[in-house]
């Protein structure tokens, strides 16, 4: 499982995102550049330039025809997959967080930050089918929790929406009415700043990691606390396998301790666990700083990392792997 190492970023990559058919990948990072790539290979395909800031999220249509995605430089953009050409910006009083199609890629919803006074929130846009036709207003903004929200996602049927980040609580929204529906438990839950929150393929239940040094898996409906994953660092990524029941979780100390410590002492790999029995079963190297970013292809052969170092490694699994029933 040699790693093809993907060298496009100048700065640390901060979300990896595939298509739904898996051929494309999709970076984030710092330097203002979201890239694409072919998934299979590494090459890279192309840029989408026009952010003046660190680009924290994207999500891509069903149809990979749609690219959004959510910026520092408090917008979040549309853009054309294939020519690179921007569609719509929707501009925000503070940086643009997460961003997350609706099964359908009719809404998306995007947070913003917490800036000066305002307090941090999440929109829900209408997106039209025609780019010209593309407007600004949202159809519901939710304001409320404290600080930063680092990740928000839609929930069954595009019902709810499903938000977690700095105060360590996940509460469920009616997407609707913008009701808070649920909140998790103090005592199950987080007790830092959850970090990362990735679905299950069939959307049934999702995962959070946390700089409390641990991952922990949510049934979607229910918010019930599923299987924890306990591990020696905080977590910055986590993604789960769409074929075997495994969980990856990737992190590595703060940026600014890594300079007083040997790299291999930086725990920078990817670790993964039964999903199941919680136990790790096996982690890969190679990055020379924290890993910000984790993906799963589809299909469940390949899974891909983003590092504080500004690469993407991609990790395309031996036919063993698939071998060993855990």
């Amino acid at each position: 499982m040699r790693p093809i190492l993907m060298k496009g970023h100048e700065r640390p990559l901060t979300f990896l995102k595939y298509n739904r058919d898996g051929d494309l990948l999709f970076s984030c990072a710092k330097d203002h550049n979201p890239t694409v790539w072919f998934a299979d290979n590494g090459e890279r395909l192309g840029t989408y330039r026009g952010h003046n800031g660190a680009v924290w999220c994207c999500d891509v249509s069903r149809d990979s025809m749609r690219l959004i995605t959510g910026s520092a430089d408090q917008t979040a953009k549309l853009w054309n997959v294939q020519t690179g050409q921007q569609l719509f910006s929707f501009n925000f009083d503070s940086p643009a967080r997460a961003v997350d199609f609706s099964v359908g890629d009719k809404l998306a919803v995007i947070t913003t930050d917490p800036f000066m006074e305002l307090p941090s929130a999440i929109h829900v846009k209408r997106i039209a089918r025609d780019p010209s036709e593309q407007t600004a207003e949202s159809v519901l903004v939710l304001k409320g929790p404290q600080g930063r929200i680092n990740r928000a996602v839609w929930g069954p049927l595009n019902k709810t929406i499903v938000s977690a980040g700095e105060d360590a609580v996940i509460r469920i929204w009616d997407s609707e009415t913008g009701k808070l529906l649920k909140e998790s438990d103090k005592e199950t839950g987080h007790k830092k700043t959850i970090t990362s929150l990735t679905k299950s393929s069939d959307g049934s239940h999702f995962i959070t990691g946390s700089l409390d040094k641990s991952a922990r898996l949510w049934d979607i409906r229910t918010l019930t606390l599923i299987k924890t994953y306990v591990t020696e660092r905080p977590v910055n990524a986590v993604t789960m396998s769409p074929l075997l029941d495994h969980v990856v979780l990737g992190g590595g100390q703060d940026a600014s301790a890594v300079t007083t410590t040997d790299h291999r002492a930086g725990k920078f790999e990817a670790k993964f666990y039964d999903k199941i029995l919680q136990e790790e079963i096996g982690g890969v190297k190679g990055h020379f700083g924290p890993i910000n970013a984790l993906a799963f292809n589809p299909d469940g052969k390949s899974f891909s990392s983003g590092g504080e170092d500004g690469y993407v490694r991609l990790h395309h699994f031996d036919p063993d792997y698939f071998n060993i029933k855990l």
